[in-house]
């Protein structure tokens, strides 16, 4: 006569479950360049600017290279401004841009976004004559509300190549305008170094409409040009 299979008592080797699962900070740690998701965003006044960074992928070479940053500004000129939304400013860095950009609101921000976006892509594909993805991840946005906030992001854009030098190399850079940036074009600098534009050059960038970008800023006083925005301006002995 066979057997009858025996039943197990799972209570005696149950365990309640104390990992995984939905809860705030499950899942994989982020690395040093976490992902944007498709999370909501904040709804965004059509009077505040926002601050946009983009970032490509890793195998895209230096953004900084002549040849994209050409290709950029070209591009930008023909489409920084698009009715309710505009780039006032940019800077290039190696693996990403940032941007502060104008919109009449967090639905007009989008589209402007995807148009942006998509010239970013191209510009790189010409520049580096290849093709498939180019950017990773969605763009981080950050709406910029107080004249403080913006006088910070006009520094730490204008400015950012200044910041990963002494990243990099733990001296302070030199005082000159960042090339790969649309320093020439700004107007709120205390004094002028080193970079000069033809009055024939068609700026890459359009005039700010915001009060807060035209003038609420300077209230806080004008942009030397020898600042390091971020933590390292705040340090003693630094500019």
């Amino acid at each position: 006569m066979k057997k009858q299979p025996t039943q197990l008592d799972l209570g005696r080797h149950w365990a309640p479950r104390t990992w995984g699962g939905r809860r705030t900070g499950a899942g994989r740690p982020p690395g040093p360049r976490p992902v944007v998701y498709h999370v909501a965003r904040e709804p965004l006044a059509r009077d505040c600017p926002a601050h946009v960074t983009l970032r490509v992928q890793r195998d895209v070479p230096s953004l900084r290279s002549g040849s994209f940053v050409r290709e950029l500004r070209r591009s930008f000129r023909e489409g920084c401004e698009r009715g309710d939304a505009r780039i006032v400013h940019f800077s290039v860095q190696r693996d990403h841009l940032h941007l502060l950009v104008e919109a009449a609101g967090k639905q007009a921000l989008g589209r402007a976004m995807k148009s942006i976006s998509a010239r970013v892509a191209r510009a790189a594909q010409r520049a580096f004559l290849r093709s498939g993805p180019v950017l990773l991840g969605r763009y981080h946005v950050r709406a910029l509300r107080t004249p403080r906030e913006v006088r910070n992001a006009l520094a730490y854009v204008l400015l950012n190549a200044r910041k990963h030098w002494v990243q990099r190399t733990g001296s302070l850079p030199p005082v000159r305008f960042d090339e790969a940036s649309s320093a020439a074009w700004f107007e709120g600098w205390s004094r002028t170094v080193g970079l000069t534009r033809s009055s024939r050059d068609a700026p890459p960038v359009a005039a700010p409409r915001t009060w807060l970008l035209r003038a609420g800023w300077r209230r806080h006083g004008l942009i030397d040009p020898a600042e390091i925005p971020g933590a390292w301006a705040s340090r003693p002995g630094r500019s």
